[in-house]
């Protein structure tokens, strides 16, 4: 049986909509069906949806492996770099801290990858509150995934709280 996990997570400061983070993702092993969808993200590429794999920094990648999907399209070279630049960083960066913190395990560092959907705002304008974000959220996800939280019954207790977006 393959195994996978599914995690979300969103992060604003205050009231700054405009460099909110919002991170799904999935984690599982690469013979799996995430496997399928991570070599899939990366095959398949589209005018404003560049799919990429998240580095620490040049030739620096995150393990396990993660593909970033782009989950708005990339309309100005601004939005591209704070993808290929800020989030991308962050978001590796969270991938590589959740290995050293152990919610991660090591072992499976090099059998698992991640599929990890990042929202930029077309007004994002902040470099700083994207990486911040884009890490808190990442690291988020990925806690809440691998335990698999919230349980249905924080899930139904909740249900009527307000979206930030409503």
């Amino acid at each position: 049986m393959s195994v996978m996990y599914v995690g979300e997570a969103l992060v604003i400061e205050g009231s700054d909509l405009d460099n909110v983070a919002h991170i799904d993702l999935l984690i599982g092993p690469k013979d799996g069906p995430v496997g399928q969808a991570f070599a899939t993200a990366l095959a398949n590429q589209s005018a404003g949806h560049t799919n990429l794999l998240a580095v620490v920094s040049p030739n620096i990648p995150a393990k396990p492996a993660t593909v970033m999907i782009t989950k708005v399209t990339l309309k100005k070279g601004g939005q591209v770099v704070q993808m290929f630049g800020p989030a991308q960083a962050a978001v590796a960066r969270a991938v590589v801290d959740s290995v050293v913190d152990g919610v991660l395990p090591k072992a499976e560092a090099e059998n698992w990858v991640i599929v990890c959907g990042v929202f930029i705002a077309p007004t994002a304008n902040d470099n700083k509150k994207i990486y911040k974000n884009n890490y808190e959220a990442t690291k988020l996800a990925i806690k809440n995934a691998v335990q698999k939280s919230p349980t249905i019954d924080e899930i139904i207790a909740k249900k009527e709280t307000k979206h930030p977006f409503e």
